[in-house]
C-alpha cells in the first residue's frame, strides 16, 4: 500500500514539474523564452524589467526545487538527503542567479550560449536529474557494503 501511495505521489509532483514548464508562459514573466526559441539569431536582446524578472526566476527556481525535493524525499525516503540536496539547491541558486543578473544587465551577443544554460538551470529541474541518479547510485553502493 505504502508503495502505491509513494507512486501517486511522485507521478503528481511529476505532474507538477510538467504543469510548470506547460504554461510558463501564462505563470512567469520571462522575454527570454520566446528570445531564445529564435530571436536571439536577429535581435540583440529583448526588452525586460530587471527586477519583476529576477523576481520571476527566483519563484520559477523555488517552485520548482520544492516539488524536486518532495520527489527525492518520496523517492528515498532520507531526511538527509533532502537537507543535503537543499544546501545545492540553495548554493546553486546563488551562484546561478549572480551569474544570470550579470548577463541579464550586461548582454553581449557572444555570451548567449552561456546565458542560455544558466538561465535553463534557473528555470527547469536539471539539478533534479543530477542529484537523483547520483543519490540512487550512493544508494545502491551502500547497500552492497
Amino acid at each position: 500500500m505504502i508503495k502505491v501511495v509513494n507512486l501517486m505521489l511522485l507521478l503528481l509532483l511529476f505532474g507538477m514539474l510538467i504543469l510548470i514548464r506547460a504554461f510558463e508562459h501564462d505563470l512567469f514573466y520571462d522575454p527570454y523564452l520566446t528570445f531564445f526559441e529564435n530571436d536571439y539569431l536577429y535581435i540583440d536582446n529583448p526588452r525586460r524589467e530587471v527586477l519583476k524578472l529576477t523576481l520571476f526566476t527566483t519563484l520559477r527556481f523555488l517552485l520548482n526545487s520544492l516539488i524536486s525535493l518532495g520527489i527525492l524525499f518520496v523517492f528515498f525516503d532520507d531526511r538527509s538527503v533532502v537537507k543535503f540536496s537543499a544546501l545545492i539547491y540553495t548554493a546553486a541558486f546563488i551562484v546561478l542567479l549572480v551569474l544570470y543578473l550579470y548577463f541579464v544587465i550586461n548582454p553581449n551577443k557572444e555570451d548567449y550560449y552561456i546565458f542560455f544554460n544558466i538561465r535553463r538551470f534557473l528555470i527547469q529541474p536539471l539539478l533534479l536529474l543530477l542529484l537523483l541518479p547520483a543519490f540512487y547510485y550512493n544508494q545502491l553502493k551502500s547497500e552492497k557494503s
